[in-house]
């Protein structure tokens, strides 16, 4: 007898319509899956084969082919344990339900339990785009797919649970589609705690209002890592659209919070400085997205940037001006995005203390040079802002005066962010930061004194394309966080403060 379900296929974060095909004759008994499996779903056989039997049914004996097609696509994961049980039983006539219009999914374990799988959302997005109704997952996965409006989701524990709901015998009781919980879910540490710092803490309102990437560069104790720390708590909120791209991504990482399913806070990855390529680009046989795709639509902080090895830092180059990094292996070629926020932080020197105003460098000229050069300079030319972060003084650490709180600047940062959400309506661009060169003529518009400072600029700082482009997407920022409608001598003139570092260290 023959059976063919629908499902549903995931290859990194793309998932796409398959039928499940079995057929059970008779013969000499063996099971078979065709259809390019890789050695998890090879070894669905044996699974199945023990689920069957422990939820008091029984495995049919002759020649048993499971075909996944498309049989030109690789398929990974135990995703497919499920479907092929199904597809088995309705083969050998102990399933009498139609399926038509449903899909299941989730991996089974000898007893019959169903047991959570990654990737859910993807497959339930997929799966509502192809015109299923509904769909079983393992019930630690139904909070997940349960975001997805417009289809129905069925959390599943077992083997015979499922069975006796498709039989009418027992139902399952659907599971609620999920709302997106407006209130902060991490406590992310205060502004209000930095004592001073006005033109780093200004620096980094602008990075996030615009989404620009920036270098804080600083003696050891000043705080770059405690300012970066918080950006978090100032970065605008993420629209559904993000949100979903974001928990797509962690979902196929395995990285989600069971209780908190949906992604409603910018990510914040911070790996260590010993990470390799592929654990910053994403790798593996069937490659795995890497800490610069889980920090899609939110922050990548990289302190101590001089200690990263090269590769490392120069793998981070093509990402961050394409906002996409594509991985090709043998299996197949993966593209992950990365839209995000590069946040670095680095020391002057190897001792930390080279420009210090009180304490004194013990590093050779030739060291402080060797140290600096370890940052390339396309990949300083991609960081749009350069912020010194200087040492505090005792005044400052001792004031009484009570400094601005997080939720006060990110009322600035929303504000200028909903700016540019209304300007670039139906263009695909969220921020400045992302403007493409194209759109800089007609979106970055100056007054005539900002335009004769900007060139008289260009020509004095011997500034690349590159360094002009990002001037104007930084000075855009500026302009709307002012509410400047065009840009204005003023802000250029922040825009390239911003962006002078460069000539100071690195000169």
């Amino acid at each position: 007898m023959f059976s063919r379900l629908k499902g549903i296929g995931l290859f990194g974060i793309d998932s796409y319509p398959i039928d499940i095909e079995a057929d059970v004759s008779t013969g000499l008994p063996a099971f078979d899956i065709v259809g390019l499996p890789d050695t998890a779903v090879k070894e669905s056989r044996d699974r199945v084969r023990s689920a069957i039997k422990n939820s008091g049914l029984k495995f049919p004996m002759g020649r048993i082919t499971v075909n996944l097609a498309p049989a030109d696509r690789k398929k990974e994961g135990s995703v497919y344990d499920l479907p092929v049980l199904l597809a088995i039983l309705k083969a050998s006539g102990q399933l009498k339900a139609e399926l038509e219009d449903s899909i299941a999914v989730g991996e089974v374990s000898l007893d019959g339990k169903i047991r959570a799988v990654n990737g859910i959302i993807a497959i339930a997005i997929t799966a509502r785009q192809n015109g299923i109704k509904n769909i079983f997952v393992p019930v630690q996965n139904a909070a997940e797919a349960a975001i997805i409006e417009g289809i129905n989701i069925y959390g599943v524990d077992s083997v015979t649970e499922l069975l006796q709901h498709l039989n009418g015998s027992r139902l399952i009781e659907k599971t609620e589609n999920r709302k997106i919980d407006e209130k902060r879910l991490i406590d992310f540490p205060d502004f209000s705690d930095v004592k001073g710092q006005i033109i780093p803490k200004k620096a980094l309102e602008v990075a996030a209002a615009g989404g620009h990437n920036i270098l804080l560069i600083g003696p050891p104790g000043a705080g770059k890592s405690m300012l970066a720390k918080r950006l978090p708590g100032i970065l605008p909120e993420m629209t559904f659209e993000e949100s979903i791209e974001a928990t797509k991504i962690h979902s196929v990482a395995g990285t989600l919070n069971k209780n908190h399913p949906l992604i409603t806070e910018r990510p914040f990855r911070s790996p260590h400085h010993t990470v390799s390529v592929a654990g910053v680009a994403g790798g593996g046989t069937v490659p795995k997205p890497g800490e610069i795709s889980l920090a899609h639509n939110g922050v990548l902080f990289l302190d101590e940037l001089p200690e990263f090895k090269r590769d490392v830092m120069e793998a981070l180059r093509q990402p961050l001006e394409d906002g996409k990094v594509t991985i090709s292996r043998v299996a197949g070629s993966l593209t992950y995005p990365s839209s995000i926020m590069l946040v670095a932080a680095m020391n002057p020197c190897p001792c930390g203390f080279f420009g210090h105003p009180t304490k004194q460098c013990i590093c050779s000229q030739n060291a402080v040079h060797k140290y600096l050069n370890r940052i390339s300079g396309p990949m300083l030319d991609r960081l749009d802002l350069h912020v010194e972060v200087p040492p505090v003084d005792y005044a400052a650490l001792s004031a009484e005066t009570k400094e601005e709180s997080s939720a006060q600047i990110r009322e600035r940062v929303n504000k200028a962010r909903k700016i540019q959400t209304e300007r670039y309506k139906g263009t695909g661009i969220t921020c400045n930061a992302r403007l493409t060169p194209a759109m800089l003529k007609k979106y970055c518009i100056m007054t005539d004194e900002a335009k004769k400072y900007l060139e008289l600029s260009f020509e004095r700082l011997g500034m690349s394309a590159r360094a002009y482009d990002r001037i104007l997407k930084v000075s855009r920022t500026v302009a709307d966080l002012a509410g400047h409608e065009k840009i204005e001598k003023n802000d250029i003139f922040s825009a390239i403060s911003f962006r002078s570092l460069d000539r100071k260290y690195w000169s």
